[in-house]
């Protein structure tokens, strides 16, 4: 990423006020994450950034070898995240302002070559288009994130088959490419991410998602699977903290309950690189100029605006 192990102005007198922050597989969390921690750099903090898979975190997070996360989203962690906050091994620090959705996605061309979309019977219909080698079966792209895509292939007998990728970099350019050719394709998308802004798309719209719909079989059109149902259509984001971190660093600790994202920002802080081409550093430069205004509040009530 070309921003070396650390990024602060980091003196003997401030070893104390050590933080290292996580940096996920997806641009917005990279850049936020990038750009809270160079503004806790400018208030002395000496910050160190660590590269970590999104399963891996939580126990890094229990034992305080990272110490926040910026972006838990609802429907691909809180499964993961459930038994960590009741057993107060994670601590919440609230939601974002940002209301979020993770499903399967298609620029808005592709209903032209694909009427009846965005209803999700339409895809079995036109799954050859979706093809990525030769056959019937439709290819969805996914990422490396805990998703039960299988589940809803299976219990709604859809036609496709799973191409997974290590990042969301990955992702971007197979959507580029498709886009460039007019090419069908259907892929995990979530929002907020750049492409709110930057390419017209839709949601595919499956059964709505209910509670029963990921316990009872019989509930929906498949009485023998559970899972015939889409994902959460309005998810949270939250922020999580080491246990520790209240009495460790308690100003941070503030500072961090009080960050609160709303969509713009966190899909603008994925443009920046994906459709700007800044670098992560650049981007998370830019994000701070443009919410200036909402850092300095963020941080006015807190004892990090005294020290």
């Amino acid at each position: 990423m070309g921003l070396g192990l650390c990024q602060s102005a980091f003196t003997q007198s401030s070893s104390h006020r050590s933080l290292t922050i996580p940096l996920n597989n997806w641009t917005s969390q990279r850049v936020l994450s990038l750009a809270i921690g160079q503004t806790l750099a400018k208030h002395n903090y000496h910050i160190t950034y660590q590269d970590i898979s999104v399963n891996d975190q939580w126990g890094a997070l229990r034992q305080g070898i990272i110490h926040f996360q910026l972006e838990v989203w609802q429907q691909s962690m809180e499964m993961a995240t459930q038994r960590f906050f009741e057993q107060g091994y994670i601590v919440d620090l609230g939601k974002h302002q940002a209301v979020s959705r993770e499903d399967w996605w298609y620029p808005l061309y592709v209903e032209e070559l694909c009427p009846g979309l965005p209803d999700w019977q339409a895809l079995n219909q036109c799954s050859s288009l979706f093809s990525a080698k030769t056959g019937n079966k439709g290819t969805y792209f996914s990422g490396p994130w805990q998703y039960l895509d299988a589940d809803i292939i299976r219990a709604l007998n859809l036609n496709f088959t799973i191409e997974r990728f290590d990042d969301d970099l990955t992702l971007v350019k197979k959507l580029k490419k498709s886009v460039v050719q007019q090419q069908a394709i259907v892929l995990l998308n979530w929002s907020p991410n750049w492409t709110d802004s930057r390419i017209d798309g839709k949601f595919v719209e499956f059964p709505d998602h209910t509670k029963q719909c990921e316990q009872e079989p019989s509930w929906g059109i498949n009485p023998d699977y559970v899972h015939d149902c889409g994902n959460i259509k309005q998810g949270w984001i939250k922020k999580a903290a080491w246990p520790g971190l209240a009495k460790y660093q308690p100003c941070v600790h503030q500072f961090i309950g009080n960050l609160e994202f709303n969509n713009t920002m966190i899909s603008e802080a994925a443009a920046y690189v994906i459709a700007d081409g800044l670098t992560e550093s650049q981007a998370a430069q830019k994000w701070q100029a443009t919410y200036a205004k909402e850092i300095k509040h963020w941080l006015a009530n807190t004892c990090i605006a005294q020290s």
